[in-house]
């Protein structure tokens, strides 16, 4: 049995972020055993800057491309800010798509959530979202779109608690992992 890596990145750098609740909840408790969920923090990575790309790449950068690179899927979970996903993932995915062509995620699966306080639990984040992944050429993973609306009464001692979101979460997941199994046969 050949472990599958996903890697897991945090949209938002909050102590105590939902979004990073989720992601640890899903690494610890919603994957198969052959299934790794490494998440990657977003912290050290500097604002996108052409002139400190190719050459002159910073190495948070670089770590953030190999680790992108070496994962066979990628589960990305982002905060909704005025209506678009958090500046934070958008960078992110701004050194992901560089240099042009050359993606970090390009033809690798990508699963995408979002999480709010609101009932509406981030759904114009994932717009955003899906628009860069597919420019990127990112593998978008045929799945409904999944958004945890009215957050706070579904996280409880920090772990994402509500049995339907785990649930969808975890189907989600599951299909990414058939998309990798596929092109793995």
């Amino acid at each position: 049995m050949t472990t599958i890596h996903l890697l897991g990145l945090c949209g938002s750098l909050r102590s105590a972020s939902s979004h990073e609740i989720i992601l640890r909840t899903a690494a610890e408790e919603l994957l198969p055993a052959d299934v790794q969920l490494h998440l990657h923090p977003l912290h050290c990575i500097p604002l996108y800057n052409e002139d400190h790309d190719g050459d002159a790449t910073p190495g948070a950068v670089r770590a953030l491309r190999d680790a992108a690179r070496q994962a066979d899927g990628v589960l990305l979970g982002s905060p909704e800010y005025n209506h678009g996903m958090s500046g934070v993932m958008n960078n992110a995915l701004d050194w992901l798509s560089r240099p042009h062509g050359r993606s970090a995620l390009k033809e690798k699966p990508v699963l995408s959530f979002t999480a709010s306080p609101a009932f509406t639990g981030g759904v114009r984040a994932q717009q955003q979202l899906n628009e860069s992944l597919w420019a990127m050429q990112a593998v978008l993973v045929p799945y409904p779109q999944i958004v945890i609306g009215s957050l706070s009464t579904k996280l409880s001692q920090g772990r994402l608690t509500d049995e339907a979101a785990r649930q969808f979460l975890r189907l989600g997941i599951e299909a990414m992992i058939a998309l990798i199994k596929i092109d793995r046969a």
